[in-house]
This record gives structure tokens, C-alpha cells and sequence, in this order.
């Protein structure tokens, strides 16, 4: 027996995981991109929250992801002029991100 999701339902069980911290508009997104990649790769997927909690992390910005993935060392890894403006530097960690991710 099984029973189909849609993205709102998968993100309502992901908000709902009491052992996880999304915030709603973050459930959303994870729940439209792993539909998107049932869609893309052919293969249906079974809502595992537990394992989805292992696989993905949410954070509140791009420099907070950034400092948690380098360290102390992100503006160098990422070769960020310290100079540059707040929206200059996220759109090098979103370039990373894009490129690598």
C-alpha cells in the first residue's frame, strides 16, 4: 500500500519532524526539490524524514553556511574581497554553491 504526496504534504511531515528545525519555507523548498528529482531520475521516493534530516541542513543565511562549510577560513577559500559588499559576497557563496553543490 502506499499513498502520494504532494509538496505541501511532504513539507507539513518534514515541519512536523520534532527531532529537526525547518522552518516552513525551508520544508517547502526541500519538498519541491526532491520531487523535482523524482521527476528527473524516474524513481519514486519514500518519505523517510529521519534520513532526510541526515542528508540535508537548513541554514538562516549564505555567510552562515559558508562559515559552517570552511570554517574560519571561507573568505579565503572562496576568494571573497573583503572589501566587497554584503551582496557581492553571497553571490560568490551562491557561485560556489552552483558550481560545487
Amino acid at each position: 500500500m502506499k499513498i502520494t504526496l504532494n509538496a505541501y504534504q511532504i513539507a507539513d511531515a518534514l515541519k512536523n519532524d520534532t527531532n529537526a528545525s525547518w522552518s516552513y519555507n525551508g520544508s517547502l523548498a526541500l519538498a519541491e526539490y526532491l520531487e523535482e528529482y523524482e521527476e528527473s531520475t524516474g524513481e519514486e521516493m519514500e518519505l523517510d524524514v529521519c534520513a532526510i534530516r541526515c542528508d540535508f541542513s537548513e541554514y538562516s543565511s549564505l555567510l552562515d553556511w559558508a562559515h559552517n562549510y570552511f570554517g574560519e577560513e571561507y573568505i579565503d577559500a572562496l576568494a571573497i574581497d573583503i572589501t566587497s559588499s554584503c551582496d557581492a559576497m553571497r553571490d560568490k557563496i551562491r557561485e560556489y554553491i552552483n558550481d560545487h553543490g
